[in-house]
């Protein structure tokens, strides 16, 4: 019988290990052994599995690859060198030095061919559901009606995963949903190695994973390298399951390896010693030694091995041609289906602004429900739009009128109605694996995906949401119930310091609009904002949708909501030079205009500026910043219920602040609002307290 592996093959699989051990050796730190005992599995997927093309990152039919074990980066980078995919030798000489190609752990958008940034465990096998779930959905957007295998969208996803990303809950509730979705086109590899940063996992981790998945709805199957007292790198065996995985249409594929961590290296494999240390000397020379490679040559590469590994890049343009044909045949069948494509993957948005809602003023509407009004409205015009809600698509507002629900058809219920590509998504009671999701969808592809859940639970979500923010990727987080204004539900349900909490996660936009036309605005901005990920805090309770006038504040108008995407602005102007400055966020806005009646009726010039997002108000100019909050104006109050922690830079040494720095309470939302102190008096106090401050100052 044929083997997959030739003997140049083999080769390259030693020189892989030899490389990975080379490079921790010379930074002195790193998690070689993994790496070591997987280059077999990655060379196997690079070279022989995965349709690739190594001059091409971007390439829309290409497989997908997810190294979720991502302190192993080793695995990956050494196949990206030998197949000539941007790596070169120096590239892994630098490894996880300054301004390398080959940080610690791998890092989308720095390393071409890197598909996510891992490290966090958990993350990227969770993510993965995603990526898969965007495949389908991509494809029922653009080639619907193509026969299973035959479209240009058809292609897999790989994940290379380890102990430790099957431990952490993530994974649990991503693969949950994997299996109900069937996702048929996810295959991922286990590295069951058994040893972790405290040796054998087997002081913590006992399951039988096989049958966990099993339960899940998962394909499953196992390659043991352990062949009695003899250990065999058994790639043959591993292409097997692979086909065998393929042909499962159905679920998603687990493939179990066993194997042995940093074999043959001689005194550390199967120890935690190999996981996450250089080896050291005399075990680098006793590993090129049982792999015959020279024992003083660093980063030995020999030229024959080189040439055979980047014979890739023929085989890979091969590949390519034919789907270039197969793009082309499916351009010209659908001229509006393409035109739409290039719009997305030229990050465009069309004009928004004419299909915006507009809400009447005098009504009270609560800020979530403005917002389920105009993502519907903007789903009309927008088809890469979707998404759905952690199992609070009722109170969230976030399903799209009359689209069907992104699922197998059989998975119907007397509510909804299921589709392969709908559009509504139900990640069911999963925080967590909602937001790593929503990260493989927007990584996989140029849809816009959005997922909704209480603000207070965005501390489930939390991981995911920052990672989001590392790889500046567009994520729409709709977080409703943003206040003690949720009301009944007690203080376990009421966000108190979750606002200042998500705001200190560098490159998160996080909008808290005042009313109805505000949230419309800031819909609009969000969605013609491609690289920067986005949370609408949004309330329960209804708020004044205000009389806005058509251009900026005045004495006698207050400014339109247009202004939204300067992320702070002059909502109401005093009767003259303001004397105090009122900052607002969401409900509390409608206190401070109410402050400001008070105010002026006493003489005070009083301004009202709505801040609904603080870091688009630092992306505008200085000059715009000053002129909304003009340094002379040294009286200030903020006003937020939630902490005041975010707000005290614009506060300076004379300001105040109305604020909750405790935890809520139940009872209805007007009652705990008086109880706790967030009324209109509150802030007439404390401007006048400010003001009282800037005089003492003053004398």
């Amino acid at each position: 019988m044929a083997h997959i592996f030739s003997a140049l093959d083999k080769k390259a699989v030693d020189i892989a290990k030899g490389l990975a051990a080379d490079a921790v050796e010379k930074v002195g730190n790193g998690h070689p052994g993994t790496a070591i005992s997987l280059a077999p599995l990655a060379y196997l997927l690079y070279q022989k599995v995965m349709a690739v093309d190594p001059t091409d990152p971007q390439w829309l039919g290409r497989d997908r690859f997810i190294l979720s074990a991502g302190h192993s980066s080793l695995t990956q980078y050494v196949q990206l060198f030998l197949g000539g995919f941007g790596l070169e030798i120096e590239d892994l000489q630098a490894l996880r030095t300054w301004d390398s190609l080959t940080p610690g752990h791998p890092e989308y958008g720095h390393t071409d061919h890197v598909e996510i940034t891992t490290g966090p465990l958990g993350q990227g096998i969770a993510s993965a559901t995603g990526f898969a779930c965007a495949q389908r959905f991509e494809r029922g957007l653009f080639d619907p009606d193509a026969a299973p295998g035959s479209s240009p969208f058809d292609h897999y996803t790989f994940v290379i995963a380890g102990d430790g990303d099957l431990q952490e809950g993530v994974s649990a509730e991503a693969a949950s949903l994997a299996g109900h979705q069937e996702l048929g086109n996810l295959i991922v590899f286990y590295d069951a190695n058994q040893i972790s940063i405290e040796d054998d996992v087997d002081i913590a981790f006992s399951e039988d994973v096989a049958a966990r998945y099993e339960a899940y709805g998962w394909d499953v199957h196992t390659v043991d390298f352990h062949q009695g007292s003899d250990y065999v790198e058994d790639a043959d065996a591993l292409m097997e399951a692979i086909n065998e995985a393929k042909e499962q249409t159905g679920k998603p594929s687990l493939i179990t390896v066993r194997t042995i961590i940093g074999w043959p290296s001689p005194t550390k494999q199967n120890t935690g010693g190999i996981h996450g240390s250089a080896l050291g000397a005399d075990e680098v020379a006793g590993l090129k030694r049982e792999i015959g490679l020279p024992e003083d040559e660093a980063f030995f590469v020999p030229e024959d091995v080189l040439q055979h590994t980047r014979s890739l890049h023929s085989r890979a343009a091969d590949q390519r041609a034919l789907w270039d044909e197969s793009f082309a045949a499916w351009a010209t069948q659908n001229p509006d289906r393409k035109a739409l494509l290039d719009r997305l993957l030229a990050g465009e948005v069309p004009s928004l602004e004419e299909h915006l809602p507009v809400f009447e003023s005098g009504s009270s509407v609560a800020t979530r429900q403005a917002s389920g009004t105009v993502l519907n409205a903007l789903a009309g015009v927008l088809p890469e739009m979707w998404g759905g809600s952690a199992d609070l698509a009722g109170s969230n507002l976030t399903t799209i009128t009359g689209a069907r629900s992104f699922a197998p058809s059989h998975r119907s219920t007397s509510s909804w109605e299921a589709d392969p590509y709908g559009r509504v998504l139900h990640f069911g009671i999963r925080e967590h694996a909602m937001g790593a999701i929503l990260n493989g969808i927007l990584l996989h592809g140029p849809t816009r995906a959005f997922g909704g859940t209480f603000l207070i639970f965005s501390e489930y979500m939390r991981p995911a949401v920052r990672l989001a923010a590392l790889m500046k990727i567009p994520a729409l987080y709709v977080w409703t119930h943003d206040s003690i204004g949720v009301g009944e539900d007690g203080p376990t349900h009421q966000p108190i310091e979750q606002l200042a909490s998500l705001r200190a996660i560098p490159g998160l936009d996080v909008i808290r609009p005042a009313d109805a036309n505000e949230t419309a605005w800031a819909w609009k901005t969000i969605m013609e904002r491609q690289h920067v990920p986005a949370g609408l805090a949004l309330t329960r309770q209804g708020v004044p949708t205000l009389e806005r006038g058509d251009g900026e504040a005045t004495a006698n108008s207050m400014a339109h909501a247009r202004l939204t995407a300067r992320g702070g602005y002059v909502l109401a102007e005093g009767s003259r030079e303001p004397e105090v400055i009122l900052i607002a966020t969401g409900s509390e806005v409608a206190l401070a205009l109410e402050a400001r009646d008070t105010l002026e009726r006493d003489g005070i010039a009083t301004r009202v500026v709505s801040m609904p997002c603080v870091e688009w108000f630092d992306e505008q100019d200085a000059a715009y910043r000053a002129d909304v909050l003009p340094t002379a104006v040294r009286a200030r109050v903020t006003v937020e219920a939630g902490v005041s922690q975010s707000w005290h830079r614009f506060l300076g040494d004379h300001g105040r602040w109305v604020s909750l720095e405790h935890f809520g309470a139940s009872a209805d939302a007007a009652t705990l609002y008086e109880k706790f102190g967030i009324t209109a008096q509150a802030v007439v106090e404390a401007a006048r307290a400010s003001l009282d401050s800037v005089g003492k100052a003053s004398q």
